[in-house]
């Protein structure tokens, strides 16, 4: 007997084929958000055999939307963006604006119109930084300064994405929008504009005021039930239900609603359990939105429109590249940021594809566009991982080559020195503490109250603005470099302290101050067993691995307590 079952068709179908084609795409070193788009292609109508309900599939992709927000939200900080606030705000915003000209001058020239050009310029602009946190946390460098460089600037090009995604259905009017899915304007466009925006503060506020202090209420009631089922469910409802509710009461987008939960959410002391909890339901139908997504690609146009799909390849992979690192480079930053970020923004992912389904539904995106920014995104995420391994050969390739190269990788910092009345206690038998993050902030604490001279080397040049209006001696740069740690007076001081967990530069870092002082003490820090245990044997100094103090200080406790409290018996 034959069963009517188009949603259990589609999910298991869906989820099915992207296994198969996402452990491939693994198995063959490229990111398994290939593997998924390609699934989407295979049951999708534009490939023979069977076929996929598409609007069970949309109504699907809804709810990872939803997710794929809530999480962007849940793991959005403020303070890491404001870090970074230099860099990543003005070039995120320049490179978007550059690349989103881009495709509208090339989708104009191909005979589209202004307002189908500047939606195809702006699917190309916004890079996926599911993409780009995968990339960097398979090179161990998403907790560098470049990592944290490149974050950020993807971090605003989302956030100028959502508001995109807010603003376009009232303005798809004037963009030459004649669909009838168009949202009903009362009056003047610039009413319906000024609506729309107090629609969304109003939403913020609420979430802002009111969200912070129920969500994290509602979760502590929960899991004070210790019921683990239960937490989960209310995180995930939280997510879905706010995003719907948005939608209906303010008349914002479930992409807004979510992502405000998410950013709520961040500020309970569940945060980090919330991500945990609610992880394999957000990647189950995040895997079904890049299927939907690729149910809407036509492979035909590989085919038939090659030229259309190596222009649109060029300006994701060459063009935002090249104006990522002109910018870097423009904002005295090293050469090797520069490529990091240019390397960064070389794909397109979830949010070109959102924006993309929003343009259709509005009628302001045609159906070919939508291929190829499919087909850019298959392409660019595909070349991804090789733009990464290429950059430190190119790097070492260009400056043994060029003068001008090398000019560029030693950009002068203007914190890359001491002031010249810098105290005196700090340049002889002062502490030099590398890092300035949670471990080396402590560090810097209990040095202060004993009144213990230390200078900071730290990469954030934010960071050391900051520190020298506190009245700290600190420079800027990596301390792998020699002329971090001279700039930080290495040769005269009693000990070299490396709170950052770089194993790699950790090495470097030991060198130079051996080399320049050969008395200087080290003490480091290091993340896990395997890296304090080679760091030891090279005899680098003494070695600090977080779980064993960690053990340590309890067992401590644990037997000081214990035989105080067999003493009272």
């Amino acid at each position: 007997m034959e069963h009517n079952i188009p949603l259990i068709t589609t999910i298991a179908a869906g989820l099915v084929v992207a296994l198969i084609l996402g452990f491939l795409a693994e198995k063959m070193r490229i990111p398994a958000l290939i593997g998924y788009l390609l699934a989407g292609i295979f049951i999708g109508p534009s490939t023979p055999g069977f076929v996929a309900d598409m609007h069970i599939a949309s109504e699907l992709s809804e709810i990872g939307v939803m997710l794929l927000m809530f999480g962007v939200g849940l793991h959005f900080s403020i303070g890491d963006l404001l870090s970074v606030k230099r860099i990543a705000i003005p070039g995120a915003i320049v490179q978007m604006s550059l690349a989103t000209v881009l495709g509208a001058v090339l989708a104009h020239w191909w005979g589209w119109s202004w307002g189908n050009g500047l939606i195809f310029g702006l699917c190309l602009s916004c890079a996926s930084t599911v993409v780009l946190l995968k990339a960097l946390e398979a090179r161990g460098v998403l907790d560098s300064m470049n990592g944290r460089i490149a974050v950020g600037w993807l971090v605003v090009e989302d956030l100028a994405t959502v508001l995109v995604l807010v603003l376009l259905p009232p303005l798809a009017g004037m963009l030459g929008s004649t669909s009838e899915a168009l949202p009903a304007q009362d009056g003047p466009l610039w009413v319906t504009l000024g609506k729309t925006l107090l629609q969304i503060v109003a939403f913020v506020a609420l979430m802002l005021i009111a969200g912070r202090r129920a969500l994290p209420w509602l979760l502590w009631q929960v899991a004070r039930t210790g019921s683990r089922e239960l937490f989960t469910l209310a995180v995930v409802a939280i997510a879905i239900g706010i995003a719907f509710g948005a939608s209906k009461l303010f008349n914002v987008s479930f992409a807004l609603g979510a992502f405000f939960a998410g950013m709520v959410m961040r500020e309970s002391k569940f945060s980090h359990r919330a991500a945990e909890e609610s992880l394999p339901l957000r990647d189950a139908f995040s895997v079904l939105f890049f299927v939907s997504v690729g149910m809407l690609f036509d492979p035909m146009i590989l085919v038939q429109e090659p030229v259309h799909v190596l222009a649109v390849v060029a300006i994701i992979v060459l063009g935002k590249s090249l104006a990522a690192l002109v910018i870097t480079l423009s904002l005295r930053y090293p050469l090797t940021t520069g490529m990091t970020v240019a390397a960064s923004l070389a794909q397109i992912g979830e949010f070109s594809f959102i924006l993309g389904g929003l343009g259709l539904t509005l009628g302001l995106l045609p159906q070919e566009g939508m291929s190829l920014v499919l087909a850019g995104a298959l392409v660019s995420i595909a070349i991804n991982p090789l733009l990464f391994t290429l950059i430190e050969p190119v790097r070492r390739w260009v400056l043994a080559r060029s003068s001008f190269a090398r000019e560029l990788e030693s950009r002068q910092d203007p914190y890359a020195e001491l002031p010249m009345d810098t105290d005196r206690k700090y340049l002889e038998r002062q502490i030099v503490l590398v890092g300035y993050g949670r471990v080396g902030r402590r560090i810097a604490k209990v040095l202060d109250e004993q009144g213990i001279p230390y200078v900071i080397a730290e990469q954030n040049r934010e960071m050391v603005d900051q520190l020298r209006k506190e009245g700290k001696a600190a420079v800027s740069g990596d301390a792998a470099d020699p002329a971090v740690l001279i700039q930080a007076h290495i040769a005269k001081a009693a000990m070299l302290v490396i709170a950052t967990p770089d194993p790699l530069n950790a090495r470097q870092m030991v060198e130079t101050a051996k080399t320049l002082n050969p008395e200087v003490e080290v003490v480091v820090r290091t993340h896990s067993e395997d890296e304090s245990q080679l760091l030891r044997r090279d005899g680098v100094g003494t070695v600090f691995f977080g779980e064993e103090e960690l053990a340590k200080g309890m067992a401590s406790h644990v037997s000081a307590r214990f035989v105080e409290l067999i003493a009272h018996r």
